[in-house]
């Protein structure tokens, strides 16, 4: 089974590719410090349409189809469902689950408190969950850390934290660290097949292209 290619462009933004073609989370505008590149993906997918900084899908090369509404999608054997978080704010994230070549990956989107149990109950058997860490009209550091442990996947990705590229009111990537009890070494991609998942829970950072 090939692998499935994990890269991390800043943000909540992601790149997973399978053998068919690719997904891209809430691409993300030059004005974030972050760049898409010449980034070409089959699927775009946006967690927040009304943030600019986050769902510059025009960025993306190729003829990508864009999803942003609950549902459930296929793309070139890529599996998409769309599940719907309500904010405090009255506003609504996205969260996404993915089927990838046979790997289950789950974006959360951009929470403001951890998603009551009949969401969570959608998200079984997450083998790479991508998730924010960083605060700033998401979830905290600690609330990350519990929420992490309630859904329970392999791998956690954390994402939306700060970095040199990003001078952002987001708290840095540390406090989650120090909460989750990790001290991985960041890398720039992950590559994950169904035998390659870890049976423990293990947090990876990825460095943001670019970096």
């Amino acid at each position: 089974m090939p692998a499935v290619e994990i890269s991390w462009l800043g943000r909540t933004c992601f790149r997973l590719r399978g053998r068919e073609g690719a997904v891209l989370t809430d691409p993300v505008a030059a004005s974030t410090g972050y760049s898409l590149g010449r980034t070409s993906a089959e699927v775009v997918t946006l967690s927040r349409n009304d943030d600019p900084a986050i769902s510059n899908h025009d960025g993306v090369q190729g003829e990508p189809r864009v999803f942003e509404a609950p549902g459930e999608y296929e793309v070139r054997g890529i599996l998409v469902t769309g599940i719907p978080i309500e904010r405090g704010d009255g506003q609504r994230t996205m969260a996404f689950a993915y089927e990838i070549d046979g790997v289950n990956i789950v974006h959360l989107g951009l929470p403001d408190a951890p998603p009551d149990a009949s969401i969570l109950e959608r998200f079984e058997n997450v083998d790479v969950l991508l998730m924010p860490v960083g605060g700033g009209g998401s979830l905290s550091a600690s609330v990350a850390a519990d929420l992490m442990q309630r859904i329970d996947p392999n791998i956690v990705v954390p994402m939306n934290y700060r970095t040199d590229l990003d001078s952002t009111h987001l708290d840095p990537i540390d406090r989650f660290l120090s909460e989750a009890g990790a001290t991985p070494e960041p890398r720039p991609r992950l590559s994950v097949t169904r035998s390659s998942i870890p049976s423990e829970l293990t947090v990876e950072v990825l460095k943001p292209r670019g970096s």
